[in-house]
């Protein structure tokens, strides 16, 4: 429990310096730490169905869209699928490409009545390089934690 609260008190840091509108901001690695010691965590990747189909998957994530593609219209269910997914109370961990929409999501969950919203840092592609390209610095991938290509 002591490493689960360090993290948690890591990300709650982020978020007060960040002035984020949710409980806080975790890195890839600290999130999947929580996921695999924590029964009440649970991932939400709201990444669009092309992205999780092209780019990969992370293995037991809830996949709710927050926009569709390629339109990008807001998914207007977005909130009542959470609701039917998880309960209130559990640690929800939000992860899209780069932590934008994620950001997004944890702040509409977070208005919407769940306490524990967290947005993972970096997404699952991580930030831009010198190139304009994703993939090589930071984020889920290149963390080396689990996902999968459909």
């Amino acid at each position: 429990m002591g490493r689960i609260n360090e993290i948690l008190g890591l990300a709650q840091s982020r978020g007060r310096e960040l002035k984020l509108p949710y409980e806080g901001a975790l890195t890839p690695g600290e999130a999947y730490e929580l996921l695999q010691a924590t029964p009440r965590a649970r991932l939400i990747d709201v990444r669009t169905k092309a992205e999780l189909d092209w780019v990969g998957r992370v293995p037991g994530a809830i996949e709710i869209e927050w926009q569709d593609w390629p339109a990008k219209q807001l998914n207007p269910h977005f909130l009542q699928t959470l609701k039917h997914s998880v309960v209130t109370e559990s640690l929800l961990l939000f992860l899209c490409r780069s932590g934008q929409r994620s950001a997004h999501a944890a702040r509409a969950a977070t208005e919407a009545g769940f306490p524990d919203c967290y947005n993972i840092l970096e997404g699952f592609e991580g930030n831009k390089d010198a190139n304009g390209q994703r993939n090589r610095t930071g984020g889920w991938r290149a963390s080396g934690l689990p996902w999968h290509q459909s």
